[in-house]
């Protein structure tokens, strides 16, 4: 992306490790020189309930650390009640992408955003054989498909916030997260 500041969003509920993802791309940005925010916000309920993580990622100094809504550039959803809850802080026209088993968008959603369907957790529980890896596929998915960070500062990044034990199983969660949102994109394209 052009613009020197980018903001995401990434939405579940507790429990599903969104946080992970959004700290490793706020440390991966500092590491390159840049400025980069996490903040997240639970509900009453913390595990089960609706959960956000804004990241802000950004070349000069970030002075407001909450994402303003209407400004958001990128949403992930793996949880129908914060998709509805947090929906609308993304900017018309802005991508969100949603696992299909799990989020809803509605036709008036469809025409407000670019959506993507990426099925999230079924492709860590299946095809990495790890639930626990969705946030790194979700990492994947929101990198490739924002152009955030540069992919190896990324994947180091991310291999520093987890056990050398499950590194492996994290690459490859990362190498099919880059797979299913390239794919989506070039479906989308046609």
């Amino acid at each position: 992306m052009s613009d020197s500041k980018i903001l995401m969003r990434f939405t579940g509920v507790g429990g599903q490790g969104v946080l992970l993802a959004g700290e490793i791309f706020a440390a991966a940005k500092i590491k390159t020189g840049g400025q980069g925010l996490k903040t997240a916000t639970y509900t009453s309920q913390v595990r089960g309930g609706p959960t956000v993580v804004d990241i802000q990622l950004a070349d000069e100094e970030i002075y407001y650390p909450y994402a303003v809504d209407g400004d958001v550039d990128f949403m992930l959803s793996v949880a129908q009640m914060s998709y509805v809850l947090f929906k609308n802080g993304v900017k018309p026209g802005g991508t969100i992408v949603v696992d299909p088993n799990l989020v809803h968008p509605t036709e008036e959603d469809r025409k407000k955003w670019d959506i993507y369907e990426i099925p999230i957790i079924t492709i860590a529980k299946e095809e990495v054989g790890n639930v626990i890896t969705q946030s790194v596929v979700a990492l994947a998915i929101a990198n490739t498909m924002m152009n955030a960070i540069d992919k190896d500062v990324l994947i180091e990044t991310m291999l520093s916030k987890v056990p050398a034990k499950v590194h492996e199983v994290n690459k490859k969660a990362y190498e099919l997260g880059e797979k299913y949102a390239k794919e989506a994109m070039a479906a989308q394209a046609k």
